[in-house]
């Protein structure tokens, strides 16, 4: 996959992150509290920190979800093993993932298991 691409992601991914934080800011005095004072450059890293139970309880369960799977996805980067499904190992088409930044399967994969799961 192209470098260019994978930065690409890289900062749709970090831009997704600090959007669910921000919202979260904005909805919960007691989270805004405890990101008061800290440096804005960690503000990207507070997500994957385990600060305090208060901030679990306000993401609400979609919210969450999506930062988990950004969070993976930030990981997959780190290890060079972005763009692959982790069912199959193909690649993920780019349009996928630009659609889906966080996706974890290509499509075929992703069809099979929601047909499972029905």
């Amino acid at each position: 996959m192209e470098q260019t691409f994978v930065e690409k992601m890289n900062k749709s991914l970090t831009d997704l992150k600090m959007e669910i934080i921000s919202k979260l800011l904005v909805s919960n005095e007691d989270f805004k509290k405890i990101v008061e004072g800290m440096d804005p450059k960690d503000l990207a890293d507070i997500a994957s920190d385990d600060i305090d139970r208060k901030m679990i309880e306000a993401l609400g369960s979609q919210d969450l979800k999506r930062l988990k799977l950004i969070d993976s996805a930030l990981t997959r980067i780190q290890q060079g093993k972005y763009g692959l499904c982790v069912k199959c190992g193909k690649r993920i088409p780019q349009d996928r993932l630009e659609a889906i930044p966080y996706a974890l399967m290509c499509v075929e994969c992703k069809t099979e298991e929601e047909r499972r799961n029905r």
